[in-house]
């Protein structure tokens, strides 16, 4: 396309060509007292030098993982990340690539994609998994829909157990959908099984559990799941893939569905995104399963290819068949995981994950030996846990902030009967000096 100087000819040319004669006229359906009058309040220009160390100046005012001891989570975590990640995400043919509808020029994205799911299959134990969602949330909030669909039922019974925004995004989806949702209380930190049982009947759809869940304790999965089916309901598992290292995956369970956030496989917390929906069903459910799906094949010569395959998105299909509106995956984000998990291996992914569990032990035992302070719940707990305090955990925190430490979670923002509870999660990053360093401060501030 030709480049043509923006001079006072070409203006002119430009506005007879759309028919007016001045460009005060393409406002005037702005009222006068809608405008700006006069010059904007612009700082001088910054040479390129200068606007870095400006954003530099801008940066360090927040207070970032980078800087500070981590110890929050609530679904975000500030896990290890190889060098070797950002390098394979900044390749051209990778960052800068959207979709692959033309398989003939996409094949090492459809392979990596491929990969992905392969990957996610094997470390929830399930048979086969999507190119990914946007994330944990709205993975959960689609599990919910295909549960409905599947079994006809409008009905999904859903744990408080489960994160609060989990829980509003899964909300939003079943209103606009006309499914009920309805919620079933916890007891001592985990589902009430009992309930849940009450709960249950012939038009349940399906049940929703995480595990580990929002408070960081480990529910009883295997009794959810029998009593999910004996209703004739599906049964799906939001999981932490970190805590699948160690623990039983969805599929060994009976789960027919496992969503989970994909965020610490690799990705940085990033201030809140982009970032990844894992998901997986059984076999039976392949065709209800939203999203990308990509497929290995062979071409007319024999060569192994890769395709977009049982494209159920409404682009492909007719609205009404389709399982899902979601018109893109976070491709980038599922390789950043692709290429985590292929770096950690099967020896790897147990090694961090065990690393977490031990150290959230060892913090939580050391301040529940402080006078006041205990574990807010008796349960079995992977990396993360909630802790009572005599103070509030507001005054805790901004404490904590002062000594470089990201204390935890408020839980009295979620429900204000736990205002002096604090929601703590440790990953294998943290050090037994900063976890020392926490327990000290802690002892100052209860005092």
């Amino acid at each position: 396309m030709p480049f043509f100087p923006a001079t006072e000819a070409n203006r002119r040319d430009m506005l007879k060509e759309i028919g007016v004669s001045e460009f005060e006229a393409l406002l005037a359906a702005v009222p006068g007292a809608a405008r700006f009058e006069g010059e904007l309040n612009l700082p001088v220009p910054l040479s390129e030098l200068e606007v870095s160390q400006r954003l530099h100046e801008l940066a360090e005012m927040n207070c970032h993982a980078g800087a500070y001891a981590c110890f929050m989570g609530g679904g975000a975590y500030d896990h290890f990340i190889p060098a070797a990640i950002g390098h394979i995400l900044s390749r051209s043919e990778f960052y800068t690539s959207y979709t692959p509808y033309q398989a003939e020029v996409s094949q090492g994205n459809l392979q990596a994609t491929y990969e992905y799911q392969s990957m996610i299959a094997e470390l929830t134990a399930m048979d086969v998994a999507n190119a990914s969602m946007y994330d944990g949330a709205s993975a959960m909030a689609e599990a919910a829909l295909l549960m409905s669909a599947h079994t006809g039922r409008g009905d999904i019974l859903i744990s408080e157990s489960v994160h609060p925004f989990y829980r509003r995004v899964v909300r939003t989806y079943c209103h606009r959908s006309g499914i009920q949702l309805r919620t079933a209380g916890i007891k001592e930190g985990v589902t009430d099984v009992s309930m849940l049982s009450a709960m249950a009947g012939p038009d349940t759809a399906g049940v929703l559990v995480q595990h580990p869940n929002f408070y960081g304790c480990l529910e009883p999965v295997e009794k959810i799941g029998t009593l999910a089916h004996e209703a004739g309901a599906l049964y799906g598992v939001s999981v932490d893939p970190i805590s699948l290292g160690i623990l039983k995956p969805p599929g060994v369970y009976g789960a027919d569905i496992a969503t989970g956030e994909g965020q610490a496989l690799g990705n940085p917390l990033n201030y809140g995104g982009p970032y990844l929906g894992i998901f997986a069903v059984r076999q039976d459910l392949i065709r209800r399963l939203p999203g990308r799906l990509v497929g290995m094949t062979e071409d007319k010569q024999g060569r192994r290819g890769f395709v977009l395959t049982l494209q159920t998105r409404e682009q492909h299909i007719r609205r009404e068949k389709a399982t899902s509106s979601i018109c893109t995956n976070q491709q980038l984000c599922a390789l950043a995981s692709a290429v985590y998990m292929t770096l950690m291996g099967k020896a790897g992914l147990p090694r961090v994950a065990g690393l977490c569990l031990q150290k959230a032990h060892y913090l939580a035992e050391q301040l529940s030996q402080i006078k006041g302070v205990r574990l807010l719940f008796n349960q079995p707990f992977f990396k993360e846990f909630a802790i009572q305090l005599p103070v509030s955990a507001g005054e805790a925190n901004e404490a904590m902030l002062k000594e470089h430490i990201l204390a935890g979670v408020d839980l009295g923002r979620f429900d204000a009967s736990m205002k002096n509870a604090l929601l703590v999660a440790v990953t294998e990053k943290r050090s037994r000096k900063e976890m020392d360093r926490y327990v000290s401060i802690i002892q100052k501030i209860v005092s």
